[in-house]
């Protein structure tokens, strides 16, 4: 067994219990929590070491078992302002999965039936049953960000929906070797209108910056 297993074990038991008592995302009893707050609660729940946090949460966000939530604002300084990111760390949904033993909510694999690694593509599994081309691996994790934020936004439903249909279909182009950059700058372009929506703007400019060579 890896030694840092039961590591492991300990932070995602700690996101899962903080999810499970949360009455709000954010705040004292969030489900989301700072990095600052997770290492003193998991030093006094558990002794770990901040090295043994910080390597581990690293496995664990890498592989899908936690994300993190990045939160802009801007502050006042001098004579004007400037950008600030604080980011929050939350269990997802594979790593709650991981915990309870599954449910029959959980998505089935997108492409079963079919051997991905018979295609010669150098391919990763996600745990949402997706499969993206490893050398895409960055923009389908922006994707994702862009899709939450939008989510979140003060968008009417109707609108996320249909923002969501598209980041969607962007993100299954990824799985291939070569994305089709007509239907990829079709639905992007289709996009331009959530790019000043309050708290998506950092996101869709993220997204937009690793997307710029399958634009060109």
């Amino acid at each position: 067994m890896n030694p840092n297993d039961e590591i492991r074990h300990q932070i995602l038991q700690y996101f899962y219990d903080r999810n499970s008592n949360a009455t709000s995302r954010m705040g004292k009893k969030g489900s989301a929590v700072k990095i600052s707050d997770a290492k003193r609660e998991l030093k006094d729940a558990y002794s770990l070491k901040q090295p043994q946090v910080m390597s581990n949460l690293t496995y664990l966000i890498d592989n899908g078992w936690v994300k993190t939530i990045d939160i802009e604002k801007t502050v006042k300084v001098g004579g004007g302002t400037i950008p600030q990111t604080t980011i929050f760390y939350e269990i997802a949904a594979k790593g709650i999965d991981k915990i309870e033993g599954g449910s029959q909510f959980e998505p089935r694999e997108r492409f079963a039936g079919i051997n991905i690694n018979a295609t010669g593509q150098n391919v990763i599994t996600l745990g949402d049953g997706n499969v993206v081309n490893a050398q895409y691996a960055d923009l389908h994790r922006a994707l994702e960000e862009l899709k939450s934020a939008v989510t979140e936004s003060s968008l009417v439903e109707s609108e996320k929906f249909d923002a969501a249909i598209d980041i969607e279909n962007i993100k299954g182009q990824l799985a291939k070797n070569e994305p089709d950059k007509t239907i990829v700058a079709r639905l992007w372009g289709g996009l331009e209108r959530i790019a000043t929506v309050s708290g998506v703007t950092a996101a869709y400019e993220k997204a937009a910056e690793l997307l710029g060579p399958l634009l060109g």
